[in-house]
């Protein structure tokens, strides 16, 4: 099995430079790519923000940090990673926008690279399509903040190779995660629950039921989960859980699914949680 030396990041975004910091943290060259040249010098912040806190709270040294932070390289041209041996993919979720990119690194990358995807809900076997190395496109899901959260979900597309997938559960354990698997059906496993949950609380709400307030105090005393799901509605992006919800009954068709109107509502005001300083709260700092 070809060790993993280089990795490459599609988008310099909180998902982006969070499983970039992995890499490098892992002795890994990392290539960071990002159309956008702000978002990459946001995202060399990120790295170095979290990193600091890690050697503050003494669980990396400072050396250490320097040395994470100096094996990421940033670039604007994905042409840059053609010496990556896997590139994982964490744009929005768009699947236009993912196919366009998928397309492109099966043109530049070297013949042996892995493809992978940071998707929380789109199909691996519609991404692995639009490339002319099916067997090697993968779904490699990160939870948010990759650099705390434990878990990667690797989805397998239906053309995914045996040795694809073996590699890359080998590497995000090197990233010191714990691996689940999921067949390619729409929400994988984390947010088959856990969108579903977000989206009944949005219309127990609509619906008068309760506050938001006393929705999230329910749910987190009552369930004993740290965050109610409002707040962490807000914390992802109402516009991350719209399209999920989105894609989930689109893909099941089951009425179940089906997006509360007051969570599109919410997108559609622009009220998309704490990046935009307002979803179901108010963040004012960030206004």
């Amino acid at each position: 099995m070809a060790i993993v030396r280089v990795v490459g990041v599609v988008g310099a975004g909180q998902m982006g430079a969070g499983i970039a910091q992995l890499a490098a943290a892992a002795q890994m060259a990392v290539v960071m790519a990002d159309s956008d040249g702000a978002a990459l010098t946001r995202g060399l912040q990120s790295i170095s923000s979290s990193l600091a806190r890690f050697v503050k709270k003494g669980v990396i040294s400072e050396d250490e940090a320097n040395a994470t932070l100096a094996r990421v390289s940033t670039t604007t041209s994905l042409a840059d990673m053609s010496s990556a041996d896997v590139v994982i993919e964490a744009v929005s979720e768009r699947e236009n926008v993912k196919k366009g990119i998928f397309s492109e690194l099966d043109r530049l990358l070297k013949p042996s690279a892995i493809l992978a995807s940071n998707t929380s809900s789109i199909s691996i076997t519609r991404l692995a399509a639009s490339t002319q190395r099916p067997q090697q496109v993968i779904g490699m899901h990160f939870m948010n903040p990759p650099p705390l959260m434990k878990l990667v979900e690797i989805v397998r597309g239906l053309a995914t190779a045996d040795e694809v997938f073996e590699q890359t559960k080998e590497l995000a354990e090197r990233f010191g995660k714990t691996v689940v698997s999921s067949r390619d059906f729409p929400g994988f496993v984390v947010n088959r629950i856990l969108m579903p949950m977000i989206n009944e609380a949005f219309y127990a709400l609509l619906e008068g039921v309760s506050s938001a307030e006393e929705i999230d105090t329910a749910m987190k005393l009552g369930t004993n989960q740290p965050m109610g799901p409002l707040a962490l509605a807000d914390f992802i992006g109402l516009d991350t859980c719209l399209s999920i919800m989105g894609v989930l009954h689109a893909g099941l068709g089951d009425a179940k699914y089906r997006p509360c109107p007051l969570l599109a509502q919410y997108v559609d005001a622009g009220w998309l949680g704490r990046k935009s300083g307002r979803g179901v709260y108010h963040y004012l700092s960030k206004m």
